[in-house]
């Protein structure tokens, strides 16, 4: 008889042919994420590779840490997507932005157009140490102003790991979760993953993002996932295709 362990996926082999990403950080030289064209080239042909055929990249906005404008990330993105023609790659490339929620970011969506994933969905994230001290009132005036916000990897906020009735919280908020896929291959370590499979059994996950920046992130893609039922992940990845836009 054969083994009643069925061995578990590759994370790269859950991805569909046709996936749309919503996060990743592959402008070049704009904050954390590829330093260089060629980084930039890299990283695009190894998540062709993984069947990804649409790329939202999405820099940071962090005040006094990466204080990307607007009109900053278009620029890199119509110089990025034409030199990437340039190389014979030709993958729907979009650029929106990972917002910071903080005071600046109060003061961008109040005076102006956010740059989105689409329509009104825009990526907000938290610093790692702490929530905004007005995270509720945030997230009040930013759908007031007309926007979703689509909240970046939940799972890596480790304030909220002892407290897990506060994902329902920020749920009730408004807020759409986007789970960053390496937490479900133990990347960020075994605390985070724990919290994403908790989270993707509650159906609590809308949408997935690569958040790629670097040839380590890629690699990890060769990881085999550590969760026990992948079917709630794949219903999030599957959702993505809301996202299209080639």
């Amino acid at each position: 008889m054969f083994s009643l362990f069925k061995s578990k996926p590759t994370l790269k082999e859950l991805i569909p042919q046709q996936h749309i990403d919503i996060h990743s950080h592959l402008l070049p030289g704009i904050d954390d994420g590829a330093r260089t064209f060629e980084d930039t080239i890299r990283l695009t042909k190894a998540l062709q590779g993984f069947g990804i055929s649409e790329l939202i990249t999405t820099p940071h906005i962090i005040q006094h840490v990466w204080d990307n404008t607007h009109e900053q990330i278009l620029a890199n993105k119509e110089t990025t997507v034409a030199d990437l023609k340039k190389n014979a790659i030709a993958v729907p490339f979009k650029a929106a932005a990972e917002y910071l929620m903080d005071d600046q970011f109060v003061r961008l969506f109040q005076s102006g157009q956010l740059l989105t994933l689409k329509d009104n969905y825009v990526l907000v994230e938290m610093s790692y140490i702490n929530a905004p001290i007005q995270l509720y009132s945030i997230l009040f005036d930013l759908q007031v102003a007309g926007y979703i916000p689509v909240l970046a990897h939940p799972e890596r906020y480790l304030f909220y790991h002892k407290n897990f009735n506060e994902y329902v919280k920020l749920k009730r908020a408004g807020c759409i979760f986007q789970l960053n896929l390496l937490s479900i291959v133990g990347y960020y370590g075994d605390g985070i993953t724990k919290i994403a499979e908790q989270l993707l059994q509650k159906g609590m996950y809308t949408y997935v993002g690569s958040d790629v920046h670097h040839d380590k992130h890629i690699a990890a893609f060769d990881q085999k996932v550590t969760i026990k039922d992948v079917t709630p992940l794949k219903e999030a990845i599957a959702n993505n295709q809301f996202f299209k836009f080639g």
